[in-house]
């Protein structure tokens, strides 16, 4: 993963940062005890789960499962790539990352990301400057765009032509090759390249760091498709990105609630009124990406939607998807506009203050749960009301354990007009589950083998391998793990300084990265003095083994079949 950049300097940099500092300054913690902990960022909760070592150097979390360094951290919350983490962390601490080929997240990537951002200025330079532009202008200014607004989202044109973007950024093969790579293109069974976008109002579209991922393009005219989107690129995925999140984080210090609306227009003609938390997904259903980051955002989220069919169901497919997510301090809530308008219609035709009016009567998320729950069935039947109970139970399963989940049920129990302990014997109790599963789960050294309780001392305590003096017999082990518990040692005594992190780095495109990373996270139950005496035993205890191993598979052999190498062994064993 790390690429060119040196393994030393990814070492060197894990041991001048501290990852409290990294993580409190985009979550705060507090103090508990040892460790530092918050409420989970990566998923809905009220009681923290989200512990820091700033021994470790490492975060982990109780709830989710999430865990790992601070570049990890760097990766998964602000969705940066490797590089770009590494990149991150060296600036704050003021060190300056070899030059080397991959400056850049990924040098094919950084051209695409380039070469966006070039188009997308072309475009604005083609509404402000072509001769056809009068007739784009005017079709915004019918939807009732001012310039600031035009100018804040970055709005262009396509010219009416099959090649100039081809023309303006395509002089070489390799060129248009990138351009291909950036979806910029299209091309027809004989292989011919012309331009994806033509005749049609051009959005960038920006990922949350704001930089250009992609465009959506609508037509002036009845042509389809009305609404053209690129295609998936190495930096474009419609099902992770949403638009308009990126000029909403920017237009509010602090995000308290995201409106999810329909299409760019939308979001623009929002804007445009001075509501500037609407964002759109790309013409797919919210997925769980879409939520998490989201829920990252603001601690509410609102998805608008059409009072009709088609909106419910979509409104059904969100609600499926936001099961995993519910609970904590997070709030998903439901609005539904009347028959035949949209967000762009209402907020022109009645201001913003309808608008919101219509937000602040958004469903809470229970609400619109029971309610498409009850209109499958007759409720007013004992049998309408068992199937209702019967037609959640799929959907509780999904939801984590907590009091929001029991909050659930004991509002479905009320519904069902039946009692929860009723209940409780016909829905399978993730929490008891869960406890269940923990119960056996080794939380403590106890059922640990020689091997993996070694590893994780050393990967807890790294300095404790200096306690090791000779482990030269452990490479003779065919036993899982071995091989890694010899790694471990030849690296911390040729790297001493290593700590935690560095460690789990070094491992990062290894097959065995997630169980190290896991056997950090084990709570082990003893203080280091006690860990070090635990240490030299087992690794003295595995170098009999070895040796013990090595002499029996050597006996079993006919003196004919041993080599001189081999009997010369035998000799020492005696």
């Amino acid at each position: 993963m790390a690429g060119q950049i040196p393994t030393q300097f990814i070492d060197d940099l894990l041991t001048r940062i501290d990852i409290t500092d990294v993580i409190d300054a985009r979550v705060p913690l507090k103090k508990a005890g040892r460790n530092l902990q918050a409420c989970c960022p990566f998923h809905n909760e009220k009681t923290p789960s989200f512990t820091v070592s700033p021994e470790k150097q490492f975060y982990h979390c109780f709830g989710c499962g999430a865990h790992g360094t601070a570049i990890g951290f760097l990766m998964e919350y602000d969705q940066m790539s490797f590089p770009e983490a590494i990149h991150e962390l060296a600036e704050s601490v003021g060190m300056t990352v070899p030059s080397t080929q991959v400056l850049a997240p990924n040098p094919a990537k950084q051209n695409v990301y380039d070469l966006l951002d070039k188009a997308s200025q072309y475009y604005v330079h083609q509404l402000q400057t072509h001769p056809q532009r009068s007739q784009f202008l005017n079709y915004l200014e019918q939807r009732g765009l001012s310039g600031s607004t035009i100018d804040h989202f970055d709005i262009g044109m396509a010219p009416d032509s099959w090649d100039s973007v081809l023309k303006s950024f395509g002089g070489t093969q390799e060129k248009i090759k990138q351009l291909n790579e950036a979806g910029l293109l299209s091309n027809n069974d004989k292989g011919r390249n012309y331009d994806r976008f033509r005749n049609r109002v051009m959005f960038p579209i920006r990922d949350r760091r704001g930089r250009v991922v992609g465009f959506g393009g609508r037509v002036l005219d009845d042509s389809t498709p009305k609404y053209l989107n690129s295609p998936e690129t190495t930096v474009f995925h419609k099902g992770h990105e949403l638009y308009g999140l990126y000029q909403a984080r920017k237009a509010n210090r602090k995000l308290e609630r995201i409106v999810i609306v329909e299409g760019y227009m939308d979001v623009i003609a929002l804007a445009e009124k001075g509501i500037n938390n609407a964002v759109a997904t790309l013409g797919t259903a919210t997925t769980p990406d879409h939520l998490k980051q989201l829920l990252r955002s603001a601690p509410e989220v609102v998805f608008c939607f059409d009072g009709d069919r088609a909106g419910r169901d979509a409104a059904w497919r969100a609600a499926e998807n936001a099961l995993p997510l519910l609970g904590g301090n997070h709030q998903l809530k439901f609005m539904f506009l009347p028959d035949g308008e949209d967000p762009d219609s209402l907020v022109n035709q009645q201001g913003a203050e309808a608008f919101n009016s219509v937000v602040n009567q958004a469903k809470n998320y229970s609400d619109f749960f029971f309610e498409s729950l009850e209109a499958r069935v007759d409720m007013s039947s004992m049998d309408g009301r068992a199937r209702m109970v019967e037609n959640a139970r799929p959907y509780l399963r999904h939801i984590p354990a907590g009091v929001y989940r029991d909050m659930l049920e004991q509002g479905l129990a009320e519904r069902a007009q039946t009692s929860t302990s009723v209940l409780h014997k016909h829905l399978e109790k993730l929490t008891e589950n869960k406890t269940k599963a923990q119960q056996k789960s080794p939380s403590t050294s106890a059922g640990f083998s020689p091997i993996r309780m070694a590893i994780t001392i050393l990967v807890q305590h790294p300095s404790l391998h200096s306690e090791v003096k000779e482990f030269d017999k452990l490479a003779l082990l065919s036993k899982p793990g071995a091989s890694i518990l010899v790694e471990l040692l030849e690296t911390l005594h040729a790297q001493p300084h290593l700590n935690t992190a560095a460690l789990l780095e070094r491992s990062r495109d290894t097959e065995y990265a997630s169980h190290l990373q896991k056997l950090a996270m084990q709570s082990l139950g003893l203080e280091a003095e006690a860990l070090k005496h635990e240490l030299i035993g087992l690794v003295g205890q595995l170098q009999q083994e070895a040796v013990a191993d090595r002499q029996a598979y050597l006996t079993k052999k006919s003196f004919s079949e041993l080599t001189e190498a081999e009997k010369q062994e035998i000799k020492g064993f005696k």
